[in-house]
């Protein structure tokens, strides 16, 4: 069984355990933007993969937006057919202002902080995004994004949970019904951050909102009681015997 895993910096466990967003981030891991293996090791997703006995395959990316989360997640769909059946998707999504620019092949993660490095030909155009930027418009295409996302993976028959890493859809008035596939969408309290806030999690650095290690287990317990509430393995071998 796998247990597929994305999101962004919270589900990468950036510095969780050591200052690192990136495997490249003390030159041990080569030039790769990977989680770093040593924060990974203390993600939400690896102790949640280990407590049902499932091998990890995590594709987040620190600082990255939902639309390379759909992008990425879409593609191991895509080209892991056989392993559909047998995979279990849980999917953080970050803040719904972010943007993936394609540019000269690649991709290009940008937020609304005014602080993101882009190339000099995508300056001016990022200088116009963090000034025009329109959270209602931003949270209403994300919310149908994801739920479109959600509506595919139902037809496909993939099991899969989300959650908000951040940002929430309680401003939303034309809620969907995802049964129990989104943990709260429309509470602010659910979120994994304001969860975090309100149980017990500890910043490993406050000023970029990364929880720490410890932090990363007690959301690791909460996503497990979910599952196990609602009985998305529901086959006595979808589940480790530890």
């Amino acid at each position: 069984m796998i247990l597929y895993a994305n999101g962004c910096s919270h589900t990468a466990a950036a510095e969780a355990v050591i200052p690192a967003c990136f495997a490249e981030d003390d030159g041990r891991h080569g030039i790769d933007r990977r989680p770093h293996p040593t924060n990974l090791a203390a993600s939400w997703c690896s102790h949640v993969a280990d407590a049902l006995g499932h091998n990890l395959i995590c594709q987040a990316e620190s600082g990255c937006s939902n639309a390379r989360i759909l992008r990425t997640t879409r593609a191991w769909i895509a080209n892991n057919p056989d392993l559909l059946a047998n995979t279990f998707f849980i999917i953080q999504w970050t803040t719904w202002e972010r943007q993936e620019w394609l540019h000269r092949e690649v991709y290009y993660q940008v937020n609304a902080s005014g602080t993101d490095w882009v190339p000099e030909a995508l300056q001016k155009r990022y200088k116009q995004f963090v000034i025009d930027i329109d959270w209602t418009l931003a949270t209403l295409q994300a919310h149908q994004d994801i739920w479109q996302l959600h509506q595919d993976m139902l037809q496909l028959g993939i099991r899969h949970l989300f959650f908000s890493g951040h940002s929430t859809f309680s401003d939303i008035e034309n809620r969907h019904d995802w049964r129990n596939h989104y943990i709260l969408p429309y509470d602010r309290d659910h979120s994994y951050h304001n969860w975090l806030i309100k149980n017990g999690g500890v910043y490993a650095n406050p000023h970029s909102y990364h929880f720490d290690a410890q932090s990363h287990r007690l959301w690791a317990d909460h996503v497990l009681e979910y599952v196990y509430h609602n009985q998305f393995l529901t086959h006595a071998h979808e589940i480790s015997s530890d």
